[in-house]
């Protein structure tokens, strides 16, 4: 019912609300009470600042239907995060205590609470902000004055809940809680009829509890997993990979510098030789190719894909190591232009670090150097000055008289097969 009368639906309004709650303060931990079928959490693991994502709920059956949804996917391994992100989801009740729940940035609660006993809301109250003692909580749950606009209902909007507050019964709920526990709160909703009467409030109340701060930080608990008894079942855990890792550091750092040596490859062949104007008929194996590389398009930002557009376009004016890149082809570290050597097209690390990834990964031409040095896939010229080799098509380098095969600079690059993804995430 509530789906037909409210646009987007109330379920969206709310998550929504707490999404631009998360946008705004940036939680690190957050912890969702009642995760049903973890909607929320899988929509909260794409926000980047958040390292531990947790859920609760007292059905084992509904996590375990729902929790390999929130397992990485193949972008997450492609375009790793700068930190790792944790996800747990625990089997129990919110009225008992577990250790594992203290100390946490952001605590959820969305249409939770009509759903216990009434005499377990004190103890839910107690757990909440005495024991767990967020820096914010998120409190929603339906407004009964707004029960008559519902067309058709009689008694509580769901068969389960045990009971509906009013809008007053719920500010009161609140500010004792404030009183008690030392936060501060303010009240708001979601879903709304036009010309309904302004005291009647939102179909759905919501309180914003935060920390009182105004006699200072208020001192944070720390957790004692070891000394305390766990009542919660943990049922799921996965950790995302991130850039914290080395290994996949250097994989990402490799793979980008392999995929933008390519394409500054292919630009410059295209602008000097006009190779690529024409489409040749694609194998299998190729189209496969071409599809992965759509793929990653898609996935890049829009920013990302705007400094791409900009390489492509033979854009100058990137900045390496305080260095303007300019001029004749050239900086005051050599040359910077892809070039021609022997039967390899040569691409500067200089150009490729100011690849806006790459540049993002590395910072410097030397720090890039040390790094493409560790790498086995990475081949380097005979005096070791930290080079990549790529070999070119044949095709490629079937161009005209007037290209100019001569080239003095020291980098080397060509192009290597990309890893093979599937491999890799299968194991």
């Amino acid at each position: 019912m509530m789906n037909t009368i409210f646009t987007p639906p109330l379920c969206i309004q709310r998550y929504e609300f707490v999404i631009d709650f998360v946008k705004k303060n940036k939680p690190q931990k957050v912890v969702d009470l009642g995760c049903n079928d973890c909607t929320l959490l899988r929509k909260l693991k794409f926000h980047k600042e958040i390292e531990l994502l947790a859920g609760l709920d007292i059905d084992s059956a509904v996590i375990r239907d729902n929790m390999y949804e929130l397992a990485p996917i193949p972008t997450d391994y492609l375009q790793p995060g700068d930190h790792p992100l944790t996800i747990e989801l625990y089997q129990g009740s919110v009225t008992e205590r577990d250790p594992r729940t203290k100390g946490f940035d952001l605590v959820t609660s969305i249409e939770l609470i009509e759903h216990l006993q009434f005499e377990d809301v004190d103890r839910f109250t107690e757990v909440v902000f005495g024991y767990m003692a967020p820096v914010a909580a998120i409190i929603s749950t339906p407004n009964a004055d707004f029960n008559p606009l519902l067309p058709g209902l009689t008694g509580f909007r769901h068969y389960d809940h045990k009971f509906e507050w009013t809008k007053v019964e719920f500010q009161t709920w609140a500010l004792k809680v404030c009183r008690e526990f030392g936060y501060v709160v303010a009240f708001t909703g979601v879903g709304q009829i036009p010309a309904q009467e302004e005291s009647i409030g939102f179909c759905s109340q919501i309180g914003v509890f935060q920390i009182d701060r105004s006699g200072g930080d208020a001192p944070r608990l720390q957790n004692n997993v070891a000394e305390e008894h766990l009542p919660y079942r943990l049922l799921y855990n996965v950790v995302y990979p991130s850039l914290c890792d080395s290994n996949i550091f250097q994989r990402t750092l490799v793979n980008e510098v392999l995929y933008w040596a390519e394409t500054l490859k292919r630009v410059w062949l295209e602008e000097t030789c006009g190779v690529g104007e024409v489409e040749s008929e694609q194998t299998d194996e190729e189209e496969g190719c071409s599809r992965e590389g759509m793929d990653r398009e898609e996935s890049k930002t829009g920013e990302e894909q705007a400094d791409r557009e900009r390489v492509e376009a033979g854009g100058r004016g990137f900045e390496v190591e305080n260095v303007e890149v300019g001029g004749e082809g050239r900086t005051d570290m050599g040359q910077e232009e892809p070039y021609r050597e022997g039967q390899s097209v040569c691409v500067p690390l200089v150009r490729l670090c100011s690849c806006p990834r790459v540049q993002a990964l590395s910072g410097t031409v030397q720090r890039l150097t040390k790094f493409l040095l560790e790498d086995s896939r990475v081949q380097l010229t005979n005096d070791g000055t930290a080079v990549v080799l790529v070999d070119s098509d044949d095709e490629d380098l079937e161009c005209d008289e007037n290209c100019d095969n001569t080239g003095t600079g020291r980098f080397l690059v060509s192009s290597v097969e990309n890893e093979d993804w599937e491999t890799e995430l299968g194991q």
